[in-house]
């Protein structure tokens, strides 16, 4: 199983600071010694190594696959909601640009980009290697767009990555079944944010994540709706849930017995 390695900078104790050296065994343990070595040494000379690489960054080549990607990232992620943008970001910096940020973009060839997308199918990770597919995809039509590449070749890699196992998540479809499980939701007697998102769930319909991240200016009980910010959705359009007598009873139990609501 492929596990990350980093080094700590604990020079200033009340915020302790760690980067990434690779991903093993990609990067082998001898390799990260000798990295945390020398990070330790321009810790001392008072560099270190986050000065260091932002100071690389500055002087990364424009039409370089990670300028390009960054650029890309800045332009469109202004749309996204802001975890869907950070998941991206987070997927080029850790499987993309350690090993193609600094080529140009214009040079790489097919079989370059398909290694890097095997490295993270052996992780036992294959969705990940389609969507970093897909991101590579995006950023190639986006450097061919601005002058900085010729064409998108990552059609050529069509079929070269292992298909993924479509999986559905479990459901109850027996109506008697449906019935248990409101009954069990209704019974629940444990903490009181959890006994009121169980009684809301089934009422309201939306994704865990959205009742999860609710808030109380968002409720508007004369109106009876939920109504939920455009920057808080992934379409980022607003998105208004009508809350029923049923639903608008738990808000207000819950409301009625927390704090500084």
């Amino acid at each position: 199983m492929a596990q990350s390695i980093g080094v700590s900078n604990t020079v200033t104790p009340a915020r302790k600071k760690t980067f990434a050296l690779g991903v093993y065994p990609d990067v082998s343990l001898k390799q990260a010694r000798q990295g945390c070595e020398d990070a330790r040494k321009q810790i001392a000379s008072g560099r270190g190594p986050a000065a260091e690489r932002k100071a690389a960054k500055q002087e990364t080549d424009p039409e370089s696959f990670e300028a390009v990607a960054r650029e890309w990232f800045a332009k469109f992620s202004l749309h996204w909601a802001v975890s869907h943008s950070d998941k991206i970001i987070r997927r080029l910096e850790r499987d993309l640009f350690p090993y193609l940020g600094t080529r140009p973009i214009k040079s790489i060839a097919a079989p370059e980009r398909l290694t890097g997308l095997h490295r993270i199918e052996a992780r036992g990770t294959s969705e990940t290697a389609h969507r970093a597919l897909q991101h590579c995809g995006q950023i190639f039509r986006y450097a061919v767009a601005t002058g900085r590449a010729e064409r998108n070749p990552v059609g050529d890699l069509r079929g070269a990555l292992a298909p993924t196992q479509e999986t559905h998540y479990s459901s109850i479809t027996d109506p008697k079944a449906v019935g248990e499980l409101l009954r069990a939701l209704d019974g629940y007697q444990g903490d009181l944010i959890t006994r009121s998102a169980l009684k809301l769930a089934p009422l309201v319909f939306v994704r865990p994540g959205e009742l999860r991240r609710a808030e109380w200016t968002e409720i508007d009980f004369d109106q009876a709706e939920w109504r939920t910010p455009a920057e808080k959705m992934k379409a980022r359009a607003l998105h208004v849930v009508p809350l029923s007598n049923q639903a608008l009873a738990a808000c207000r139990t819950f409301a009625g017995q927390s704090i500084d609501v």
